[in-house]
């Protein structure tokens, strides 16, 4: 029996070419797969950087944003220029110390005196930032020059009180007193505030009083008690009560019809607007009005 042989089928191979493409289209799929996951890390890490890079920006616009409102007190520097009333000088310069130790690198610096004379300085090109008057008469010169920035506004009244020597050893009681032969009194000029209020109570009264002196602010009529060269004056009552035991004051009823008010305003020409409008803030402010009512001023 003869035995023949049985050819197995060998397996197929590829050609050359075919291998080839194979291995293409292989590494083709592994760099797409490759891609595919770089473009998803990078998608991701793009994504966190840009939520990061976002919440940075925010966040640092708000830090920014808010710094810079929180902030804004802190840029105040610099002079501010107060021409001021002269009644105002001690509560003025109190509050002048509160606003340079809220404000590091700001200085105010203050002119006191009679309102009308004050008035007159700005209008003829006196550098200030801010004008308080003890009168809206004298703050008019002002504004109808075109001085003033925007309105003044009313922060504080005044009323007038006798002032005598410790004791009121004339025993002035009235100021129908004032009147009285060989009574040596002082008035502040008519043009001045405190003086045109006296003048109106005086007026109000039937009342002519002829004073040794005209003064040409209130501390100086003040002054003429403290060192005794007169026996009265027709002050404010602020300034009776800042001199402390070196007068005593006499109220009297006609004061009542003579109240002036006290306006302030920013200037036109400040030189240092900004921080002149932080302090006309601080006055009108609660803080402001307490110690302004401390020192004897009225509300306005």
């Amino acid at each position: 029996m003869t035995t023949r042989s049985v050819s197995r089928p060998r397996p197929s191979r590829p050609r050359p070419g075919a291998r080839r493409t194979i291995r293409l289209v292989g590494g083709l799929a592994l760099a797409a797969v490759a891609l595919t996951a770089c473009s998803s890390g990078d998608s991701g890490d793009s994504g966190d950087s840009a939520t990061a890079s976002g919440s940075a920006t925010a966040s640092g616009s708000a830090t920014a944003s808010g710094s810079g409102s929180g902030s804004s007190a802190e840029k105040l520097s610099g002079t501010v220029t107060v021409f001021a009333a002269a009644s105002l000088k001690e509560s003025f310069t109190s509050l002048g110390k509160t606003f340079e130790k809220e404000h590091p690198g700001t200085k105010v610096s203050f002119n006191f005196g009679g309102s009308d004379s004050l008035a007159a300085s700005i209008t003829s090109g006196a550098p200030a930032d801010v004008f308080a008057a003890a009168s809206p008469k004298t703050m008019k010169t002002v504004t109808d020059a075109k001085a003033a920035k925007g309105d003044p506004a009313t922060f504080v009244r005044n009323q007038l009180e006798i002032a005598t020597l410790p004791g009121n050893p004339k025993k002035i009681a009235t100021l129908k007193d004032l009147t009285r032969s060989g009574l040596k009194v002082a008035l502040c000029a008519k043009e001045v505030p405190c003086g045109s209020a006296a003048q109106t109570a005086l007026d109000g009264a039937g009342l002519k009083l002829t004073p040794v002196s005209y003064e040409q602010d209130v501390k100086g009529a003040l002054t003429k008690v403290e060192l005794k060269e007169v026996d009265a004056s027709v002050v404010y009552r602020t300034d009776v009560k800042a001199a402390g035991g070196k007068v005593e004051g006499v109220e009297f009823p006609e004061s009542k019809k003579a109240i002036n008010d006290y306006p302030i305003a920013l200037l036109k020409n400040a030189p240092n607007a900004e921080a002149a409008t932080a302090f006309i803030d601080l006055v009108t402010s609660a803080r402001g009005q307490k110690a302004l009512g401390q020192a004897g001023f009225l509300k306005p």
